[in-house]
């Protein structure tokens, strides 16, 4: 009986369609890094950081303290110790006497913006920031975004608090204000304006120089070392220039009024916000150029 040789079937086989596959990295776009993401992460590392509220804290107590001291231990005739350059107890007033503070008060925000961005580099953390965010610059101009307007909305209340802490004890007085007289809560939030952008300052600072004992001395030669040596300057130049000087650009932006040979509060916004820009374009150039 013949046998039928068992062929083997010879249907075609069905390969693998690769491009019907589905994606294999179904989560690729979801951790691309964009600038929302980048303010978030500072915002928590900010806010992560014991020294952030240690440091904002002292800035208001300093800010309220000096402002209602200075208030309650004024008498008529007395050198004033805060206000405008060269405000004695003729230009001395109700708003001059709240921000008091401010000095010291800068010099916390100041050293805050330092540490958010020059601590990065002292611990090494940096590598680890950057290595998440290759383009780099958005790390910078989140933290400017992070502390500026945190330092100036905390620096404004505490301003309007040293006023209000600080009226009584100037009752009677020629020199009394009260919140609805004119210029004065422009010059209590040109107050928390500047030092938003001393802490923007500050972060700016950081990033260039690299070094937090560096940055800090840098920040405290500018705003307050700086002015003190121009006056060694022949009186003609120191006239002409003292005025332009960050800090007392930044003291005409909360002045209630202007000593003579100082700028309007407008001018000294835009002079200081000019050194601010200046020194981020600086430091934005290092960070893109040079090395972690």
């Amino acid at each position: 009986m013949p046998t039928t040789a068992l062929r083997p079937s010879r249907r075609p086989r069905k390969h693998a369609n690769l491009s019907a596959a589905p994606d294999a990295h179904p989560s690729a776009t979801a951790y691309k890094v964009t600038g929302l993401r980048v303010l978030r992460s500072e915002w928590a590392k900010f806010w992560s950081l014991r020294s952030s509220w240690i440091t904002l804290g002292v800035a208001v107590v300093l800010l309220v303290l000096f402002g209602a001291i200075a208030s309650y231990t004024y008498s008529p005739g007395a050198t004033a110790t805060g206000g405008p350059p060269g405000a004695g107890s003729g230009d001395s007033d109700a708003v001059s006497l709240a921000l008091t503070g401010v000095s010291f008060a800068s010099l916390a925000v100041g050293v805050l913006g330092v540490l958010l961005s020059a601590g990065e580099y002292s611990t090494g953390m940096i590598r680890s920031t950057l290595t998440a965010v290759p383009r780099r610059l958005p790390v910078l101009w989140s933290k400017a975004a992070v502390i500026g307007p945190i330092a100036l909305v905390l620096t404004s209340i505490g301003a309007l608090a040293a006023f209000q802490l600080g009226t009584p004890g100037l009752d009677g007085e020629k020199i009394a204000l009260s919140l609805g007289d004119d210029g004065v809560l422009r010059g209590l939030a040109g107050a928390g304006v500047y030092l938003g952008l001393v802490a923007v300052f500050g972060v700016a600072l950081g990033v260039l120089i690299r070094s937090s004992a560096g940055a800090i001395a840098a920040l405290v030669g500018i705003l307050l070392i700086l002015p003190g040596l121009a006056s060694l300057l022949p009186d003609s130049l120191y006239d002409s220039i003292n005025p332009y000087f960050p800090s007392n650009a930044g003291q005409a932006v909360y002045a209630l009024h202007q000593s003579s040979g100082s700028l309007s509060p407008g001018a000294g916004l835009a002079v200081f916000a000019g050194w601010v820009a200046l020194t981020l374009a600086g430091a934005a150039y290092r960070l893109v150029k040079t090395d972690a």
